[in-house]
């Protein structure tokens, strides 16, 4: 079984994968809208607050070889209850994420092919979509591995031609004034921006999630996590600073602004380009979330806090019951047609998982110290304390509303903890 679990530079793929979806095709006009050419300066702050907070998840992930993520973080740190509630907000958020994937992917198809926006038609997409990436999860790790790696080189060769490319078609002029001015200088918001552009750096803590589907989890995740963040916060902000310098303040009018940028300097064959490396990233995000997410569910299942039948395996060592599980939730929520109003709570949701696990490292460090991570955060408790104080002030940059949903799950959570604790927590 060895053979076929995920290699370093596989978990690096999945990662990538796991992270660049629709958001950055999607991005740089709604970024330059709200924050100009500052735009690039919020990119280097999301990315050193994601940074920090991968960091403090590559620390976690070396102390275990289990699947789970966030929620073994948060039960080895804080007991039963507060890992339940990390790993109820994470099942549930991965589940819902992956069905705003597919929903996403069925309507970014309808730029193709005009027939889909038939919601017939739409509905087909979804069904067959995630049918067929669960089926693919159910057949076995090995498939998954190399579907992935696929996707994740063929999502990023577009990327890596608009980049190459577009570099030499910039003008420095667009770069100007950095800061918004006139009507739009009333609209800026450091902190709208900056939670705006986050949303396309969560993800990374899925990596973590099917540790015991990766070979050597605790030495090969934590390097893999810091590589990733590495890279595609470079692949963030020169995507940006390529948008910027081709398109100037037509940027902020452009509802595709990759593959209109890209038509500029490539022609329309560019433009084609770019929108089928839409697709490829969001089918390929898809991909990452069809695998990872039944994991989640394994791990608490694990634990006796979920029916043991979540924790069933078939001859091809894979999670079918939660495979199965998660891909007909997801289908029955994506076909809800709900995608604007669950891509907007997502990146709000995504802290209940942040916070815990960078408090856990305080944790584990003082209850632990002679069992060190594989992958230490530098600079002692530094890092972990301003990731959690700079989440907290990104997480009240979003509205009441979007603060309920995002984290009211924690709430529904607990019945269901304490319903599970009495009927297997404590057998």
């Amino acid at each position: 079984m060895q053979k076929n679990k995920f290699g370093f530079w596989s978990i690096v793929l999945l990662g990538i994968n796991a992270i660049i979806g629709s958001g950055i095709f999607l991005l740089p006009n709604k970024a330059y809208a709200l924050a100009g050419s500052f735009s690039l300066v919020v990119i280097l702050f999301d990315a050193l607050l994601a940074m920090s907070l991968a960091l403090c998840f590559a620390e976690a992930s070396g102390r275990f070889q289990r699947n789970g993520g966030p929620y073994i973080y948060a039960r080895a740190a804080f007991g039963n209850f507060v890992g339940f509630e990390v790993g109820f907000m994470k099942a549930a958020i991965s589940i819902i994420a992956w069905a705003a994937m597919a929903n996403g992917f069925a309507t970014a198809l309808t730029a193709v092919v005009p027939a889909m926006k038939d919601p017939f038609y739409k509905d087909l997409v979804i069904i067959a979509l995630m049918g067929s990436l669960g089926l693919i999860n159910i057949l076995g790790v090995q498939l998954s591995k190399v579907i992935n790696n696929i996707v994740t080189v063929g999502k990023l060769l577009p990327l890596v031609i608009f980049i190459a490319i577009g570099i030499f078609y910039m003008n420095g002029a667009n770069f100007t004034p950095l800061l918004p001015s006139g009507e739009t200088a009333a609209d800026f918001s450091f902190g709208a921006a900056a939670l705006l552009i986050f949303y396309a750096f969560t993800g990374f803590e899925a990596i973590a999630e099917a540790a015991e589907d990766m070979d050597d989890p605790k030495r090969n995740i934590p390097r893999a996590i810091v590589v990733v963040m590495l890279l595609v916060s470079a692949f963030y902000f020169l995507i940006m600073t390529v948008s910027i310098g081709v398109l100037g303040p037509d940027l902020a009018e452009t509802k595709t602004p990759i593959a209109t940028a890209a038509a500029v300097f490539l022609g329309t064959g560019g433009g084609l380009l770019v929108t089928a490396g839409t697709l490829v990233s969001i089918g390929g995000i898809n991909l990452a979330s069809s695998f990872l997410t039944p994991r989640v569910i394994v791990a608490i299942a694990d634990d006796h806090m979920l029916p043991p039948i979540f924790s069933r395996y078939n001859r091809f060592h894979t999670p079918y019951v939660a495979i199965l599980f998660a891909t007909l939730v997801g289908i029955l929520i994506a076909l809800s047609g709900s995608f604007t109003t669950l891509a907007a709570i997502s990146v709000v949701s995504r802290f209940a998982q942040y916070v815990p696990t960078c408090l856990a490292i305080l944790v584990l460090r003082r209850r632990d110290p002679e069992h060190p991570s594989t992958l230490p955060v530098p600079f002692g408790p530094v890092i972990p304390v301003i990731a959690v104080l700079v989440s907290l002030w990104l997480l009240v940059q979003a509205d009441l509303h979007k603060i309920l949903f995002g984290l009211g799950g924690l709430l529904i959570a607990v019945p269901f903890y304490f319903l599970m604790r009495k009927q297997y927590l404590q057998r």
